[in-house]
This record gives C-alpha cells, sequence and structure tokens, in this order.
C-alpha cells in the first residue's frame, strides 16, 4: 500500500479500496478498536440510526463492540460491501468519496440476505502519510424522501 501523497489518479483510487478493503474487514470482524484506527483522533461517523453522530476513536469503537455482541447474540453475520467508488480530490489533499454499500446478513444455518443499502459519502485526510476518515455520513436507500 503507498504511504506517502501518490501522484496519479490511478494509484490513489487503488490506495482508496486497499483502504477501505481493510476497513470493512475489521468492521465485519467486530474488531472496535482496528476500526476506530482507520478514523481520525476526532472522527465522525453519521448513520441515519442515531440522532448525533458518534465522535473519537473511543466512542467509534465501543459503538462497533456492541453492534458485533449484539450479531454473535442473534446469531447473525454481517458483510459490508463497498461498491461504484468515486473519489474527488480536495483542498489540502482530502478525499471526498461517495460509494454504495450492500450490507448483506447471513444467520447461522441460514440464508444470505440484502439487509441494507446505503450510501457513504467520507472525506479521507493523510495523517502520518496513511488514509483516515475524518467525516462519514450515511444514508439509506429506504430512508429517502
Amino acid at each position: 500500500m503507498t504511504t506517502g501523497i501518490s501522484s496519479s489518479v490511478e494509484s490513489v483510487y487503488a490506495e482508496v479500496q486497499q483502504f477501505y478493503a481493510r476497513h470493512m474487514h475489521l468492521l465485519d470482524a467486530g474488531d472496535g478498536e482496528g476500526w476506530a484506527l482507520t478514523f481520525t483522533e476526532d472522527g465522525s461517523f453519521a448513520p441515519p440510526s442515531l440522532p448525533e453522530p458518534v465522535v473519537g476513536r473511543d466512542a467509534l469503537a465501543e459503538g462497533v463492540n456492541k453492534a458485533a455482541a449484539a450479531l454473535i447474540e442473534a446469531g447473525e453475520v454481517h458483510r459490508h460491501l463497498l461498491s461504484m467508488v468515486a473519489v474527488e480530490h480536495g483542498a489540502d489533499g482530502e478525499l471526498s468519496v461517495r460509494s454504495y454499500a450492500q450490507i448483506i446478513a447471513t444467520p447461522r444455518g441460514g440464508s444470505p440476505r440484502l439487509h441494507l443499502m446505503c450510501v457513504c459519502d467520507d472525506v479521507l485526510v493523510r495523517v502520518d502519510g496513511e488514509l483516515k476518515v475524518r467525516e462519514r455520513r450515511v444514508t439509506r436507500d429506504d430512508r429517502q424522501p
């Protein structure tokens, strides 16, 4: 993975794709602390299910750990699949990234089903040469006007 500032569109896109693969693998594994480290210290996550964004790594890790425990209790596995990743360069090297997220739920002994279809709007920045999420806003297709 490239750790310096990439100069070509192709290398930045590949770096973003690799970042999201690792990021979502950590989430799906229930590794709250590891997932939170892919955000900036003051990173924010605004899901449609909460009235206010979750801010800071401790709160982000706690949310993932609680959700992972609930899934274990329910006997269900969730996989987050990102596609249609569009990257735009912004000021000071930040990246605006929009992607579609499908969450596939598989109950123990059951068949997979589409649980949610969402759009993720992220602002990625570099911290010590690594991409981090500074801000994430998620909207759900079933809650669109």
